[in-house]
């Protein structure tokens, strides 16, 4: 399962809003980095139906199989500090990490 805070569901929702269309949010994995996994984001404009779905606080959240072994039971949360805002991925399969943040490893 991957779980939205408010904050996260509530930037979501809006960017949908503005965009007139789309089903939710697939997060997903990619290899990038020197760690070796990059988290994706992407609007789902047509449903796989291979894709896992969760609804968090309104929003639907979709995850492929493959990525979901390494995101299930993370936390996304949209945070602001200072000028600087975006989503953070408490997840705690994540062994490791690489020096920019960029990457991270399982």
């Amino acid at each position: 399962m991957i779980n939205l805070t408010e904050n996260a569901a509530a930037h979501i929702s809006n960017y949908l809003k503005n965009r007139g269309k789309g089903e939710g949010i697939r997060v997903g994995v990619k290899t990038s980095g020197c760690s070796g996994l990059a988290y994706v984001l992407e609007f789902v404009d047509e449903v796989d139906t291979h894709d896992q779905m969760f609804v968090q606080h309104g929003v639907n959240v979709f995850v492929d199989p493959k990525s979901l072994v390494y995101l299930d039971g993370m936390e996304m949360d949209y945070v602001k500090n200072g000028l600087n805002e975006g989503f953070e991925f408490n997840n705690p399969n994540k062994k490791g990490e690489c020096g920019c943040g960029e990457s991270f490893t399982v």
